[in-house]
């Protein structure tokens, strides 16, 4: 007598699926409590997937493994340290410099009454705005995330102390890349990849970002736009957002243009932002990422609010790239979810806006 054992699945799917939703809840919850550390350890995990290749030159140029890997990490530090720098020395301009454009300020808004009272539109709201402006607020709110950025100073021994042991092990990760590929070969091959397609977007992304930044900060300093070097680094920053960055960085340089020489200026600003924008990362860069990011706009789109959300400004910044490493750990090592990566590629119009 033949036993015939039941082939299908123990649990109902739709109970699978509610168990499955419920534990992505709770971990995803869980990670946000957790962003003071995995938004730095992914940071530095990025970072040091991009400059890797500096030191596997080094080394066959004839340095040791551990003189490349100390100026690997060096050379990672002295590009934070830049950064970081920059931004304090620009914020503390910018809580000083705000307050003496209160007359400009209350000019406009007092245009703006005029003409709205000519055109038979109500002002109350506006009047009431204006009576309320004081761009001595806004210089405290400046000095305020000027003193926040202050106490990321233990924020970024945190991230230097991860940079420098992720750099020092990576000298390794090759060789434990080839003992993951004996046991598990589809998951060293989706990381390969992963690496590989992180290394070219973050590798272009930032060549063209220096390129946008270095165009804006020359056009603003010609135009006489106070703090244009703050305004060129925040379009470098910026332009590793997909889509909403660009208005990020365009807003500030655009509302000090309008304070500094009116609405002409500040509508010469807008255009040249949108010039350059759309020349350099809209036409020219997509050309040189290629395949890298295969994503959908959707799902970058989406991707860009759930990693903003959960990890704050940093995960905005980093999106794409978290997003291709989530792709590759739950999508691509699974023959079986093939049908999804499907559906989160890019299709043939996404490509040529990628």
């Amino acid at each position: 007598m033949t036993v015939q054992v039941p082939t299908g699945p123990a649990l109902p799917r739709l109970f699978v699926v509610l168990v499955g939703g419920a534990a992505a809840v709770i971990l995803v919850v869980g990670l946000r409590s957790l962003a003071w550390l995995i938004g730095p350890l992914l940071l530095a995990l990025v970072v040091v997937i991009t400059v890797r290749p500096v030191e596997t030159w080094l080394r066959r140029r004839g340095l040791p493994g551990w003189l490349s890997s100390t100026v690997l990490v060096l050379l990672v530090y002295a590009v934070v340290a830049a950064l970081a720098g920059t931004i304090l020395v620009s914020l503390a301009r910018l809580a000083t410099v705000l307050p003496g454009y209160r007359a400009e300020a209350a000019a406009l808004v007092g245009d703006l009454v005029g003409q709205l009272a000519a055109l038979g539109i109500g002002v109350v709201p506006i009047r009431e705005l204006a009576a309320g402006l004081d761009l001595g607020r806004v210089a405290g709110v400046a000095a305020g995330v000027l003193s926040g950025v202050v106490g990321l100073a233990g924020s970024l021994v945190f991230l230097f102390s991860l940079l420098l042991f992720l750099a020092i092990e990576s000298g390794g990760f090759r060789a434990k890349l080839g003992v993951l590929a004996g046991v598990r070969p589809a998951v060293a091959g989706v990381l390969g990849d992963f690496v590989r397609g992180t290394r070219r977007f973050l590798v272009v992304t930032t060549v063209f970002g220096l390129l946008t930044a270095v165009v804006d900060t020359v056009v603003l300093l010609a135009l006489g736009v106070p703090l244009a070097v703050l305004w060129g680094l925040l379009a470098f920053i910026t332009n590793y957002i997909p889509y909403v960055g660009f208005f990020i960085g365009v807003v500030p340089p655009a509302l000090l243009a309008l304070l500094e020489g009116g609405p002409g200026l500040a509508l010469v600003v807008v255009v040249i932002y949108l010039v350059v924008n759309f020349v350099l990362c809209s036409l020219v860069q997509p050309r040189y990422i290629g395949d890298a990011v295969g994503l959908s706009l959707t799902v970058v789109f989406l991707s860009l609010g759930f990693w903003a959300w959960l990890l704050g400004p940093l995960g905005a910044v980093l999106a794409i790239p978290l997003t291709l490493l989530v792709k590759a750990l739950l999508v691509d090592v699974d023959p079986r979810a093939a049908w999804l990566g499907d559906l989160l590629a890019a299709g043939p119009a996404d490509k040529g806006d990628a």
